[in-house]
């Protein structure tokens, strides 16, 4: 199969002509090229949307009050009502699978006034009251200093982090902020760290704003009795929360008297939800991208095959001399087929290289122009080049077929005759 002059005639009939042997050989090569960037594409914008999830506990959910809208149990609808601290333990008791179950209030927030003074500077800022696990369901990093712990809480700690943005608008360049004081709403609170959100989503300079102080502090500070503001909950691995939700939904219900079908009383959004609605998305990129790939390479490949008829026909008289000298037809069938594969494979593998300069040169603009929001490092994996060269032996083998059996078919007298 592969002996030398087996591969010299190859060789030779490829080359006999040559514009016509780069125009088939163009199919198969762009084909391969658009399935290469189709995919790199859809890579590098499930890259950057997911950049947006890094470290968030994305099996979780947010859920908080609203005014009811039905009449139940003698209370009347439109009634306000609020999470207690106890329903941090009622939702811990009844649901084992849950990981962390995170009580919050909130001051401030868009478009709020100013809230927080240091010297004669001022700023509006959201300022969060939370338990020490919602560093493991934020994307954050400390830079300097700590987080909140568990003795913050019980000791009501005035105690405060805050975050690279407030450092900017509060402090001079250079200046030491650990150990320093801020006031919020006139409440006197020191900075014990500094952190930096992770996420590369459009609200990132809004998100480097913020201040966590202890819940307990928050709630006695602020007058917020047991009120909670709303809950961060995670669920453990292996176990949906959104399998959870209307259970979670249904008990909250049942302690605070609101009717079963009210659909407005309890609000809640579901990050696991959003999450998969994204991954259901990226894979239907990766169908799609396979699809319109695969079908302009099957343009390609048809070309591979006409033209193979084409040399089929013009070597007619040559098959007739080779059969009646007593070539087998078997191997008739593997030189027309090993012509077609070669010549697929190295016009596919030219389309692999090519696409693979291409995302280099696309990864270089980006590392050099910096990060470009919901699109980051497109790339294709080892499997999908190896799927592709998959493709092409198939493909290559296909083309071949046809033009093998028509030339094997022809009687070495009939072939003699052939003009």
């Amino acid at each position: 199969m592969f002996n030398r002059d087996r591969w010299k005639e190859i060789l030779e009939v490829l080359t006999s002509n040559w514009f016509r042997t780069v125009l088939t050989a163009f199919g198969v090569f762009w084909g391969i090229l658009i399935l290469i960037i189709l995919l790199a594409a859809g890579k590098g914008l499930e890259n950057g949307v997911k950049a947006d999830f890094r470290d968030i506990a994305t099996n979780s959910m947010f859920i908080w009050t609203r005014s009811t809208t039905k009449p139940y149990k003698g209370l009347p609808k439109d009634r306000e009502f609020r999470f207690k601290l106890e329903d941090v333990d009622l939702l811990k008791q009844r649901f084992p699978s849950l990981r962390f179950v995170s009580a919050r209030n909130q001051l401030g927030g868009f478009g709020g006034g100013s809230n927080t003074v240091r010297g004669i500077k001022t700023g509006a800022y959201n300022i969060y009251g939370d338990y020490p696990e919602i560093i493991n369901q934020e994307p954050m990093s400390i830079t300097s200093g700590r987080f909140l712990n568990q003795n913050d809480i019980l000791e009501k700690r005035k105690i405060a982090v805050i975050g690279e943005g407030v450092v900017a608008e509060l402090y001079d360049m250079g200046e030491d902020v650990l150990g320093t004081y801020i006031k919020i709403q006139g409440v006197n609170f020191m900075v014990v760290g500094i952190y930096k959100k992770r996420s590369n989503g459009g609200d990132g300079e809004e998100g480097q704003k913020q201040i966590f102080i202890p819940f307990t502090t928050f709630s006695q500070a602020f007058n917020r009795a047991d009120n909670v503001g709303w809950m961060a909950i995670t669920a453990n691995d292996g176990t949906s929360i959104t399998s959870l939700k209307e259970n979670i939904v249904s008990v909250l219900k049942e302690k605070h008297k609101v009717h079963p079908e009210d659909p407005r009383a309890i609000g809640y959004f579901d990050l696991y939800e959003q999450y998969n609605r994204f991954e259901n998305l990226f894979g239907a990129m990766r169908f799609i991208a396979y699809f319109v790939g695969i079908l302009v390479l099957l343009s390609g490949i048809i070309g591979v095959s006409n033209i193979m008829l084409i040399v089929v026909k013009e070597r007619t008289k040559e098959i007739g001399i080779r059969r009646a000298l007593g070539e087998q037809p078997g191997s008739i069938r593997k030189q027309i087929l090993l012509e077609s594969l070669f010549l697929t494979i190295v016009s596919g593998m030219a389309g692999i290289t090519f696409g693979a300069l291409f995302i280099y040169g696309i990864n270089s603009l980006l590392d050099a122009s910096g990060p470009v929001d919901m699109f980051m490092s497109p790339s294709v994996s080892v499997g999908v080049v190896m799927i592709a060269l998959l493709i092409l032996i198939i493909s290559g083998l296909l083309a071949g077929l046809i033009p093998a059996q028509s030339a094997i078919r022809f009687k070495p007298i009939d072939a003699l005759r052939a003009e």
